[in-house]
This record gives C-alpha cells, structure tokens and sequence, in this order.
C-alpha cells in the first residue's frame, strides 16, 4: 500500500496533472533512446541516492537479460516514480524506452500484463493522451481486479476532466482493496470539488486522519496536503498552514506539496519564504515559476534571471509543439511578461484538455485582465455546474458575470 500511494501523491492537483508533470530544463517533453544501454546524459539524481543506485542496478541487469518483461516494467516504475518526486520528465523518457519493446508483444503473465498496462497509463496521461491513458489502466484493472492502483489513476484523470461523477465511482470501487485511509481520501477529494460537498468532505477526511494514526508517512502526505488545500478553500488560513506544516514535517520530497504551499504563501503575500523553502527547485517549471513569482514580489535581484529562464524553456517547448505546460506558461505570460493576450490565448488552449480549477482560474483572470470576459465561457460554465467552492473563483466569476460573460 505504501508503494502505491506513493506514485499517487500528486493525485489532487491535477497535477494536476500539470503540476505532476513538472518539467526541468529545457527537457519539457520526455526523449526515449533508441535502446536500453544508450547514455543520454547524466540526469541529476545522486550516486548515493538509493533510488538511483537501484534503478542503474536493474538497467544493468537488463541489458543481460533485455527479454525480461518483469524487469523492464519495475524499471518503467521506478524511472516514472523518480520524475513525480524530482520534477524531471526525462524520468519519464527512460521509463517509456524501458517499456516500448513490449508494445508489440505484451507479456503474456496477468500480472505483468497488468502492470505494464498501468505504467503505460500513466506514461499516456503524462503527455495528457487522457482517453488511451484511461483505456490501458481498464485493460490493467481487468487483468488485475485486486489493484487499487488503476483505479486511483483513473479517478485522477476524471477529476482533471473535471468528470467529477465518474471520480467518484472509481473510488467507491477502491473500498474492498485497500486500506479505509486511502478510498476515503480518494472519495472526499473528488466530493469536495462538485454539488457544495467541501464541508462535508473535509469534515470526513480530517476525522478519518485524526482516528488513524498508524497510516504510512506517504499516505499521510497524501492527506494532509488535501486538508491544507480544503481549508485553504473554507476560508481557514491558520489549518490550511498546519496541515501544510504536517506534511512538511514528514520529510519528503514531493512537487505538488511544495507547488500548493507556496501557491498558500503567495496569496498570502509571503514571498520571501517561497524563496527559502524552494532554494533548490530551479530545475522543475512548475517551481521555477513559483520562484520567479515570489521574487518578483520580494524584489529580489534573481527575479530577472528566474524569468529568463522561464521564457527560455517555454519558447522551447512552443516551438516543439509541447503543451504540457500551458497553464503555467499562461500564468507566467499574465503575472510575470504582463502579456495577457498571450496569457489568454494559451489558458484558453488548456482549458481544452484540462479542467481543473487552476485551469479554470488562471483562464477567469486572463479574460478579465484583457476585458475578454466571453472568452471564459467555459470555465464559467464548469463553475455554475459543479457548484466548485473557492472564494476566490466564485469573485472571479462574478466579476466575468458582471462583464457581460453570459450575454
């Protein structure tokens, strides 16, 4: 259980998938090699790091035994399970090289089928090819009805769909298969977003973490940082910081906690605490980003060379073709370059393929910014829908209301 919620702690910001799929460097979109023994580069993680160690055993192993389908799939795993932790998607370039050589021969043990159709899955919603990633983690919850993980992962793609209903079924479906923790943080956060369910979900979920103190350190995370987010949403600043300091406390390294928070200080308008706490996450997009805001709010001399960092790797990945990253270069183009025509024309390219309410937001302001308000429709209408409760948005709707938005 614990392996399992750590692949899924970003599941919630959706990330969301957008801020899962943090992006270093100029490396937006991931490269795999032409073979298992090719060296590319060396990728950041450190030789005494234990997962990089492990990961470096196996490719050895591999290339001795490339028939192995079982080692190329715990491979896929671990490369994967590294760019969710370290905001490398090249992470993910090597585990989609460890796995292609099965795609035209599938292993033909359930098991291993079963987890190389969830790997492929997630490899599919990293470059946000949504409806395959959904198809091959069906195909893994067929083929292993006992894993909760397809379920999770299909939830997370539904929540980003903003298909809130369907969320909601997947964990429902997750109670008999794990741990009660895990199905009810899953249940409360697809809940909290749709039909004025946040009080009654976060009620629910800080209840279920105050009475199970025995959960893993991961799963614990995974908790705590959708309280922070909830109470953040109801108004209570002071939980919001404690969960956030709780989740914190536990010692590990994860993007979307780190995102959330300082998203929290920002708002709060403490920037000079988002430059401390990520001092050594220049190489992740989404945190960059987060950086530069704090910066520039702070006044701080890096404010200028964070942003021309920012605008060197999203002209990269525009010119590649790349949109895994539109939302934040949306908010970049609005907050930092105070571009919002551009800010508008790239939120509203995401909001296409990804409804979550931070693509809503981010596209709510674009328009008002350049008095646009018709051309947020869309999120104004996945508003009324849901029923989503932010304080926040709801001022943002009002305003594109009183814009004439709907007429």
């Amino acid at each position: 259980m614990v392996n399992t919620v750590m692949r899924y702690r970003f599941w919630g910001s959706l990330f969301a998938l957008g801020m899962v799929v943090a992006s270093a460097a100029s490396h937006a979109v991931p490269f795999t090699p032409a073979s298992d023994t090719e060296v590319i580069e060396r990728l950041p993680g450190r030789a005494s790091d234990p997962a990089t160690r492990r990961v470096e055993s196996l490719r050895k192993r591999l290339a001795a035994q490339p028939g192995d389908a079982a080692l190329r799939v715990d491979i896929a795993r671990r490369y994967f399970d590294m760019a969710m932790a370290q905001g490398d998607p090249r992470y993910v370039g090597y585990a989609s090289g460890a796995l292609s050589p099965l795609a035209k021969a599938v292993p033909g043990d359930a098991r291993t089928a079963a987890s190389y159709y969830a790997i492929r899955g997630m490899i599919e919603q990293f470059t946000h090819a949504f409806e395959p990633a959904l198809a091959s983690l069906a195909k893994a919850n067929e083929l292993n009805p006992t894993s909760p993980e397809p379920l999770l992962w299909r939830s997370a793609i539904f929540m980003v769909q903003a298909r809130y209903a369907e969320a909601a079924g997947e964990c429902v479906k997750l109670t008999p298969l794990t741990e009660p923790l895990v199905a009810t943080g899953c249940r409360a956060y697809a809940d909290s977003s749709h039909n004025g369910g946040l009080e009654p979900a976060y009620t629910t979920l800080a209840a279920a973490v105050k009475n199970d103190a025995t959960s893993s350190p991961e799963l614990l995370l995974w908790q705590y940082t959708r309280l922070a987010e909830m109470a953040w949403r109801l108004g209570r600043s002071d939980a919001a910081e404690g969960y956030y300091k709780s989740a914190l406390k536990l010692g590990i390294t994860d993007q979307f906690l780190l995102g959330s928070y300082t998203d929290f200080l920002l708002f709060k308008k403490r920037p000079q605490e988002v430059l401390v706490l990520l001092a050594d996450w220049e190489r992740s997009d989404v945190l960059l980003l987060r950086l530069a805001l704090a910066a520039k709010d702070n006044k701080d001399v890096r404010a200028a060379n964070f942003a021309a960092q920012l605008r060197a790797r999203f002209a990269d990945a525009a010119q590649r073709g790349d949109r895994l990253h539109e939302q934040e270069a949306a908010r970049f183009e609005l907050d930092i370059e105070q571009n919002p025509k551009k800010a508008l024309q790239l939120a509203s390219a995401n909001y296409t393929a990804q409804k979550e309410p931070r693509d809503a937001e981010i596209l709510m302001r674009a328009a008002l910014s350049v008095g646009q308000a018709k051309q947020a429709r869309p999120a104004l209408a996945w508003w009324r829908v849901s029923g989503y409760e932010d304080a926040h948005i709801t001022d943002l709707a009002t305003q594109l209301v009183g814009q004439g938005a709907e007429k």
